[in-house]
């Protein structure tokens, strides 16, 4: 297990358990291809003034390629973060922000960075299944007992079309036994894999497991839906998201929203039946251009990177892979959405504290191949 003290893990679990928005943390690189930890902490900030919950670190957003030997960046980068979250909890005396580590790989390699994460203060492994994915679903179990056995564990259900595949409902009935799963990421941008998910959780009478939306076509429409089926009733009460990486501020308004008007709008109708339906589509057209979604994806993490780059939050939108760029027509597209939709955007936000964020305080005795700018 972590090693977390009991009150300790009662209180992440609580905020977990209340849903939070938790963005999925881009990588932080210069022009010319240099980890800058000056921007990666600014990230960081930004996240937390925000409002952010929590924060993913090591995942998909983060870039796969920092566990490659030539880059080296899987420990510096979630120390970083960690650092600065603890930075902030100390100023703020808030609630524990909930970290959380991307783990991937064949089980020694997934095991070795749960231990990782663990010794650098996470919460929690979002755990990737696409490694052991020919292998079989009772592979995957297995995989997931012996990483469970160092670090609580975030199931994510990952789309086929990038990389993921078909989960039975009989797999997740199994998944959410285990006792160290805290939560699962339902992502397969798919209704009926959703529901799967769903109602696995119900019918094995796991209340102390958490759903979070990661599908990015219907972001609202997650949050806004009560499911009711195996005699029982869940909501999806938060998101992990790389959409959620990007104006942040507004996400964070946005939830609260949503959660104001289920309370007094028991019924479904009036503004959730109507504005919010208006939003969610609003939101998958924005998600469209920032994850690329017209190019198979292929701009994702470039789409991402941009949006901060225009809000100086990031010095350039570049990636380890040099030819992973923004598809053609994807800057016009960005421009597009957030023009259209004005209250997705939280700009005048970052102008007001950019400069606070940015000064960093560590541009000195930088490991080669790193950059304080």
């Amino acid at each position: 297990m972590s090693g977390q003290e009991p009150e300790t893990q009662s209180d992440w679990r609580s905020q977990l358990d209340q849903g939070q928005v938790i963005p999925a943390c881009p990588l932080a690189l210069t022009a010319d291809g240099r980890w800058s930890r000056r921007h990666q902490r600014a990230l960081v900030r930004y996240y937390l003034a925000a409002g952010a919950g929590g924060l993913a670190v090591g995942v998909h957003s983060t870039q796969f390629a920092i566990r490659d030997p030539a880059h080296g960046l899987f420990e510096p980068v979630l120390r970083l973060v960690s650092e600065e979250i603890d930075r902030f909890e100390r100023s703020t005396k808030a609630p524990p922000v909930i970290r959380i580590a991307g783990v991937c790989g064949r089980t020694e390699q997934a095991i070795s960075e749960g231990r990782t994460a663990a010794k650098l203060g996470y919460h929690a492994a979002l755990l990737s299944l696409t490694a052991v994915g020919p292998d079989g679903e009772s592979a995957m179990l297995d995989h997931l007992r012996r990483v469970a056995k160092e670090i609580p564990v975030i199931g994510f259900y990952l789309q086929p079309a990038v990389g993921g595949r078909v989960l039975s409902h009989d797999f997740w009935c199994r998944f959410a036994e285990v006792p160290e799963v805290v939560a699962i990421k339902i992502a397969p941008f798919n209704r009926y894999q959703t529901l799967d998910v769903v109602r696995a959780v119900l019918r094995v009478g796991r209340e102390d497991l958490a759903l979070y939306t990661g599908n990015d076509d219907n972001i609202i429409g997650d949050l806004m839906t009560t499911f009711e089926m195996e005699g029982g009733s869940r909501r999806i009460v938060g998101g992990l998201l790389g959409q959620w990486g990007v104006w942040t501020r507004a996400a964070v308004e946005m939830l609260g929203e949503i959660r104001r008007d289920l309370a007094t709008d028991r019924d479904g109708v009036g503004v959730v039946g109507h504005d919010w339906w208006l939003r969610n589509a609003q939101l998958t057209d924005a998600n469209g251009a920032v994850f690329d979604a017209a190019n198979g994806f292929g701009g994702c993490i470039p789409g991402i990177l941009e949006v901060l780059r225009r809000q100086g939050l990031l010095p350039s939108n570049r990636c380890l892979d040099p030819d992973e760029v923004l598809s053609p027509g994807q800057a016009e597209e960005l421009d597009r959405v957030t023009a259209a939709y004005p209250w997705l955007v939280d700009d005048a936000f970052v102008a007001a504290h950019l400069a606070e964020w940015l000064d960093a305080d560590d541009r000195d005795h930088l490991p080669q191949g790193e950059s304080s700018d």
